[in-house]
């Protein structure tokens, strides 16, 4: 069989993947145990793999999928704690009260607010959180869901706490015959920094680029202008820069997991700071048209802007978290930093969590073949959330209905990405280890196949397509995480072909995968869905579509001027 026809077999899964996602609307649900089967039958006919090395290949996927979903769960329960305790209200109003010019708030709560909490829980939750949020200050349910999108997008590169990353690039990358797990976590730590680096330039325009979506498509009802984006510049520009730099300094010097948290922190801090201080406060108040002007097309027939479920939780927090302090509502995100910090590999504590048996059980050698893999359960962030979350409960006097409350949802909702985890992490675990065996077509994996046949096609002008495969491996997967599992290991293998820097182009795949969270269907769906607005994903995908495909190309230039270089 030649090349081509090999790179054809490998590349069927994913092509079966994104066809019943994109082409039929399929949920992942259902479409990623389809991809997994077509990877089972590629695997047993093409690349005739015994059905004892397909399992351990699928207990290899299932096992990362557990650790990642054990992150999932976590800062899920933290989440829908804090809700409950009216934390997150507190926060929101926090920022809401400084001001009540629309463009403010769409970079305090819009950008500032979403990236924290894809920081802190990630995987659709942002958008569908702040969304609500926006409407209940007088945004028209299709411009919350438009800026909340947008406005959370870069931070998405790390996830809740550094997934995308860790273990997203380290586990795939170190799945790939001949490099070690040192070596794919010195590899990851590399990108780590390379990511923040590449957003340098075009993240610190985001907080400017999520206002002037809001001003041209919805400032006015009869016509587009961008004029009521100059008074705002000044700020908008600062809270880029207050983001991007703690952004940048925490992904090189501290480790994936942070610097989703503590740039909007940081950054949040100093722009509430000067606003609060009169510096760069727009001189005129902006807002947005009454509702009374809106397009039916802004809201739809069964829009809302009341209060859900989002916003207070239980709906027992009559006073929307009132009397809970502004510092009280940020202590347990305070804490997550100090255990998160405390506890990771280059701490006594990390070592002692990631060495003994115990905390790191392995399963070694599955099923007699040469695939291992295990959970850190202790040192991965799920622990040290739910440690966050239980402490949460004394600290604001949660009754045991709140509690169970917070944990079910918690549950519910991490199973709607289970199944899809499992099996598209699965997949891959196929599509990476399958060159394990001995006698495979070629000697290689259906991954290194993959890579060899897209790389004689864009022989020569590969660094082009890289952040573009970034972008719509997310749009398909709906996760950054899932598309750096995908097709990370791929560009590891095409760019050491290629003679280009590894760690560059996996970090251009990342940081341009972080903008297809914009259009990504799974994330404007569960958006949309809070606010009353399902079945206007075309208008949002459409929009989205400037930021998105203006930021790939400030990647592509990037990566093709490092290439250079490099």
């Amino acid at each position: 069989m030649s090349d081509l026809l090999l790179a054809a077999a490998a590349a069927l899964p994913l092509t079966v993947a994104a066809t019943l996602l994109v082409g039929a609307l399929w949920p992942a649900a259902k479409a990623m145990p389809i991809a997994w089967l077509t990877a089972v039958i590629v695997a047993a006919t093409v690349w005739q793999l015994p059905i004892r090395w397909i399992g351990a290949a699928t207990a290899w996927g299932v096992l990362l999928a557990i650790e990642i979903l054990w992150i999932v769960f976590g800062a899920l329960v933290l989440l829908y704690t804090l809700q409950q305790a009216g934390a997150i209200s507190r926060i929101t109003s926090g920022f809401a009260s400084i001001s009540s010019d629309h463009r403010v708030q769409t970079i305090l709560v819009g950008f500032f607010l979403t990236t924290f909490l894809t920081g802190v829980a990630g995987f659709g939750t942002p958008a569908a959180i702040v969304a609500p949020l926006l409407v209940g200050l007088g945004f028209p349910a299709l411009a919350a869901v438009i800026v909340a999108l947008v406005g959370h997008a870069i931070a998405t590169t790390f996830g809740a706490v550094g997934v995308p990353i860790h273990p997203g690039v380290t586990q795939a990358v170190g799945s790939i015959n001949g490099v070690s797990v040192a070596e794919a976590t010195a590899f990851s730590a590399d990108v780590s920094g390379l990511v923040g680096i590449y957003h340098l330039l075009p993240g610190l325009f985001m907080p400017l680029v999520t206002v002037s979506m809001l001003v041209y498509f919805f400032g006015d009802t009869t016509k587009r202008s961008l004029t009521a984006v100059r008074p705002v510049i000044p700020l908008a520009l600062f809270a880029g820069g207050a983001f991007i730099a703690p952004f940048v300094l925490t992904a090189t010097f501290v480790g994936p997991e942070f610097p989703s948290i503590i740039a909007p922190m940081v950054g949040g801090g100093l722009t509430v700071t000067m606003l609060k201080r009169g510096l760069l406060l727009p001189q005129n108040e902006w807002r947005l048209p009454a509702e009374g002007a809106w397009p039916e097309t802004w809201t739809g027939p069964t829009a809302t802007g009341k209060a859900t479920d989002s916003e207070t939780g239980s709906g027992t927090m009559t006073d929307g978290g009132t009397s809970i302090s502004l510092v009280r509502a940020w202590v347990p995100y305070l804490l997550l930093v100090m255990l998160l910090v405390g506890t990771r590999d280059f701490t006594p504590v990390g070592r002692v969590l990631t060495e003994i048996n115990v905390f790191a059980p392995t399963w070694v050698n599955i099923f007699g073949t040469t695939i291992t893999n295990g959970v850190e359960w202790a040192y991965a962030p799920g622990t040290w959330l739910v440690v966050t979350a239980l402490v949460s409960i004394p600290l604001y006097g949660l009754s045991y209905t709140e509690i169970t409350r917070a944990w079910n949802k918690a549950g519910k909702t991490a199973v709607g990405p289970a199944v899809a985890l499992v099996f598209i992490i699965a997949t891959v675990g196929i599509l990476l280890h399958s060159g394990q065996y001995t006698g495979v077509p070629g000697d290689q994996s259906m991954m290194l196949a993959l890579a060899d046949g897209i790389g004689s096609i864009f022989d020569g002008m590969y660094a082009a397509v890289v952040a573009p495969i970034g972008v719509i491996g997310t749009f398909v997967t709906g996760s950054v995480m899932v598309s750096n599992v995908t097709f990370s290991p791929m560009q590891y293998e095409l760019a050491g072909e290629m003679g280009l820097n590894q760690v560059h182009v996996v970090a251009a795949q990342a940081a341009a995968g972080a903008m297809g969270n914009a259009i990504s269907i799974h994330n404007v769906i569960a958006a949309l869905a809070t606010v009353g607005l399902v079945g206007k994903e075309g208008i949002v995908i459409r929009v989205n579509l400037l930021p998105v495909v203006g930021y790939t190309i400030v990647i592509t230039l990037l990566l093709s001027v490092t290439v250079v270089f490099v």
